[in-house]
């Protein structure tokens, strides 16, 4: 049966898909910023056009009290799979359009919701984890009062922290090929979820110097009044993409 969705043409036109997903060497963490940047230059107006109205929605969402943020994070899987299939149809010879932000509202729009509950459910238990740990220290830093009540603060808050970040980097893992691989490979949510994880952590490495080199980015985008940002989000969107193509093609 032919395909006639235009956002969901079966991958193998492109490349086989590899669903265990590849070891890459080291360096390739750079070639996936690179290799965004070529797909950024391709259309850069669209590019930052998409990005400036997908921060003014989600700025629009936020500030809705209590459901904002729940609203957000359902949502966010849902544009970044609509960017995915912007990046794949540049990838392709075709071209960026706005439409590609919505996307993900056309096709599998069930399954990324539920990337997004995973999201928001982990994010809550990791919370309240911090929040547990933090708390605990407070009430005994009362308890004992003084230096020593002070020092058992500070040192609880620190726990909270190296809590948070060792309980995000996962989550993070799990999510970051999640959207991708749900609307360009047509794959269930928890099958998603478990390949992405389990990729980024084969892929340990590549992903060290890839989060070092946007670090550098960063501080280098915001030299300019922050509008270097304009550029460098674009980029981060598609090396997600890139990132993608490296691992998962086949052969």
């Amino acid at each position: 049966m032919t395909n006639n969705d235009p956002y969901t043409a079966p991958e193998s036109r492109a490349w086989a898909f590899h669903a265990e997903g590849r070891v890459v060497g080291g360096g390739r963490g750079w070639d996936w910023i690179v290799e965004a940047f070529a797909l950024f230059r391709r259309q850069p107006g669209m590019w930052i056009l998409i990005m400036v109205l997908a921060g003014i929605l989600f700025v629009a969402i936020s500030v809705i009290p209590i459901l904002g943020s729940l609203a957000s994070t359902l949502l966010f899987p849902i544009f970044g799979a609509g960017l995915m299939l912007g990046c794949k149809a540049l990838d392709q010879g075709g071209t960026l359009e706005l439409a590609h932000l919505f996307a993900g509202f056309q096709h599998r729009t069930g399954d990324l919701v539920m990337v997004g509950v995973f999201n928001l459910v982990c994010g809550a238990i990791i919370a309240f984890a911090a929040a547990a740990v933090a708390g605990g220290g407070v009430f005994m830093a009362i308890m004992h009062g003084g230096m020593a009540g002070a020092g058992i603060s500070i040192a609880s808050m620190l726990m909270a922290l190296l809590l948070v970040a060792a309980l995000a980097v996962p989550l993070s893992m799990a999510i970051w090929f999640a959207p991708a691989l749900i609307v360009l490979n047509e794959l269930a949510p928890v099958a998603a979820l478990k390949t992405s994880f389990y990729v980024c952590l084969s892929n340990w490495l590549p992903f060290l110097v890839y989060g070092v080199v946007l670090l550098v980015l960063c501080l280098v985008a915001a030299i300019p009044l922050g509008l270097g940002y304009l550029v460098l989000f674009p980029v981060l969107a598609a090396s997600v993409y890139t990132a993608y193509r490296d691992i998962f093609r086949a052969g």
